[in-house]
Order: structure tokens, then C-alpha cells, then sequence
């Protein structure tokens, strides 16, 4: 602040996020220093106080994998469209597990910054986008373990057939992390006021897994008003097509995955502003 005799000038000015400054992505942008030492942060806290450290990090995929291949495998007999067990349930555990990871973690944002959030100002968003760029360190390692899986099988002699649908595997995990940040922002916004949502949405979460075709093949879902209502899923396609360019086996379409890019850029577009809108409060809610 300067001082004259006859007036006062601010040198900075703290005000709330509106459409008018862009949702506030070009603070995001300038603070973008911010989000790096939140991601060190978060991938530091993570390896604090453990055994195995980042071996747990193969463990969960590989664990859930067996566990998949006995249940939906053995005992319910659900196919895998000629595809070797592991390399396709795996194929979709790993995707599946870093949106649910982003989305927890980005969900309970206001919650868990509540203390920080009290004390200093910086750009709110700051937080989630972070912690979605910070879970990409587990992600990589669980997906050199399908890597891993894949050579083995190939190896041995399998036929699979990866194909140039594979080169959108960058598009797939930006649709990824978009979503879930979108989802979650609205997710964290409801739950600063209405603190029993948390629940609803953790077992929405759950639930969703099954309507997405992880532990099963689209194909397999054959009554035709079913199968559209999978395709509203906006996770659906993105599984498929990574599939799809993975092995050759799986249903590809661009249509549905035109629709679940336009879902996510729309829910992650109401995200932001309901985040940003909430912030105002969130100290006085809290």
C-alpha cells in the first residue's frame, strides 16, 4: 500500500474468482511454481512411514488382478474376449484406479486444505490440479506393470494385436484427468455445506466401476438398451478404446468418444466455477 497526502493506493488487490478473469486459469498459470511444490509434497508424504514403499504401488494392481481372475474369471465365468486374463483385467484396473484415486483425492480438497486455506491466500486450484499431476507417479509404475504383463504374454507366444489407436493413450489420460478433476470439484463443493453427501458419493464411486467395462468386455453387455446406457458412461469409451489400441479386442467409436470429450470439458467447465463460487464461503461453511 502507498501512502500519500491526499489519497491511498493499493498495490494488490485479493478478490474473488470470476468469469470475467477467465476462472481464474490465468492465476493457476502464473502460480504454476505452486503446483509443482504441492506435487513433491504430495509424492514425498506418500513414501513417509512404509515398508514396502513404492512396492505397493505393484502390490495393489497385481493383488486386485488375482483376486479379479478367481471371482469374474473362475467363478462367475465372465469372458474376456479371447484375451489373456491378467493382460485384460489389467488393462483396466490401472485406468480405473487413477481416476478413482484423482477423484477421492480431489473431492476431499477443501477438506483436507481446510487449515492452509485459513492462513494464506493463492490460487484454490492449485490444490486439486496437483494432486492429479502427483497420482501420475503411481500411475506410470502400475502401468509398467501391465507393460510387463503385456511383453510376458507376448513372449510367450500370444497373439495380440496393438494397433495406431494405441498413439491416443495421451488424449485418453488428459479425458482421465479432466474428468475426475471436473467430477471432483463438484463433488468437494457439495460436500463443504452438506457433509452426509460424502458417503452418497463414495459408494456412487463403488458402484460405478461395475457400469464400466473393467472386470468385463462391452461385448459381453449384448441387450442393445443396455449397451447405449453403458455408452453414457463417459469412462466406457475411454476403457474401450485403450483396449482396443492395446490389443485389438474391444468396441472403438468415434462417436462415443467425441461424446465423452464433450462431457468431460462441460463437467470439468461447471467444476471450476462451482469451486471457484464455493470458495468465496468456504472458511465460514467449514
Amino acid at each position: 500500500m502507498l501512502n500519500t497526502e491526499n489519497s491511498t493506493y493499493w498495490t494488490t488487490e485479493i478478490s474473488p474468482t470470476t468469469f470475467s478473469k477467465g476462472l481464474g486459469l490465468r492465476e493457476l498459470w502464473q502460480k504454476k511454481y505452486l503446483i509443482w511444490l504441492f506435487i513433491k509434497r504430495d509424492i514425498t508424504v506418500q513414501f513417509k512411514q512404509t515398508i514396502f514403499g513404492m512396492g505397493w504401488y505393484f502390490i495393489s494392481p497385481l493383488f486386485t488382478m488375482f483376486m479379479y481372475i478367481v471371482v469374474f474369471g473362475r467363478v462367475a465365468g465372465i469372458p474376456t474376449d479371447d484375451i489373456p486374463q491378467p493382460v485384460f483385467y489389467l488393462s483396466g484396473i490401472c485406468l480405473w484406479e487413477y481416476f478413482s484415486e484423482c477423484l477421492t483425492a480431489v473431492s476431499g480438497t477443501f477438506q483436507k486444505n481446510a487449515s492452509l486455506y485459513g492462513k494464506v491466500y493463492f490460487p484454490r486450484l492449485v490444490s486439486p490440479v496437483s494432486v492429479v499431476i502427483s497420482k501420475l507417479f503411481r500411475f506410470s509404475l502400475q502401468l509398467a506393470t501391465f507393460v510387463a504383463v503385456y511383453l510376458f504374454y507376448v513372449i510367450k507366444g500370444v497373439d495380440l494385436h496393438p494397433n495406431a489407436y494405441l498413439l491416443l493413450f495421451p488424449v485418453l489420460l488428459l479425458l482421465i484427468q479432466c474428468l475426475a478433476l471436473g467430477l471432483g470439484l463438484v463433488i468437494s463443493s457439495l460436500t463443504t455445506k452438506y457433509r452426509d453427501l460424502t458417503n452418497f458419493f463414495g459408494v456412487f464411486v463403488s458402484l460405478w466401476m461395475y457400469a464400466t467395462p473393467i472386470v468385463y468386455p462391452l461385448s459381453y453387455v449384448t441387450n442393445p438398451t443396455l449397451h447405449k446406457i453403458m455408452l453414457l458412461n463417459p469412462m466406457t469409451a475411454i476403457i474401450e478404446t485403450f483396449k482396443y489400441g492395446a490389443y485389438g479386442a474391444g468396441q472403438f467409436s468415434w462417436t462415443a468418444l467425441g461424446y465423452s470429450a464433450v462431457f468431460t470439458f462441460v463437467l470439468l467447465f461447471i467444476g471450476i466455477a462451482m469451486f471457484n463460487r464455493k470458495q468465496k464461503f468456504f472458511i465460514d461453511t467449514i
